[in-house]
């Protein structure tokens, strides 16, 4: 099973991502200018940043998810669909083992808890200009 989120907003214009079995199961608008999680997913911290400039205040996050053999499918769609500016990404668990973290044109497929994969999905981040505090997607 793949589960995923990806933030509407970062999708450019004109792209479509369509498979057949892939299912919402979650779509919410949040102002993620304190924090860009959505509002009864945020920790309380004080040390979380939200939005920056060049991105817009209010995040529309949608959640999927779907049979895993979609997973490189969806993976070189999202790679496909994401805008090139602001470093957006996108991200999904494969069968609660891998992580496939999207940013345009390129995807990282690594098992969670592989912090060389991690780290080489966060170095494409910075160079595609992720702002810092949004390399949080976990192990």
């Amino acid at each position: 099973m793949i589960r995923g989120r990806i933030i509407a907003e970062s999708l450019r214009a004109g792209a479509d991502i369509q498979m057949a079995e892939l299912r919402l199961v979650r779509v919410g608008r949040h102002d993620v200018s304190a924090s860009t999680l959505p509002a009864d997913e945020r920790s309380g911290r004080n040390d979380q940043h939200g939005a920056v400039d060049d991105q817009p205040p209010t995040w529309t996050f949608v959640d999927f998810e779907g049979p895993d053999y979609l997973a490189d499918d969806l993976a070189q769609a999202l790679a496909d669909a994401l805008e090139t500016n602001l470093g957006w990404w996108a991200d999904f668990t494969v069968n609660d083992t891998d992580h496939v973290i999207v940013f345009a044109g390129r995807y990282f497929r690594y098992g969670i808890g592989d912090e060389a994969g991690r780290a080489e999905a966060v170095a494409w981040g910075r160079t595609a200009g992720t702002p810092e505090h949004q390399l949080d997607w976990g192990p």
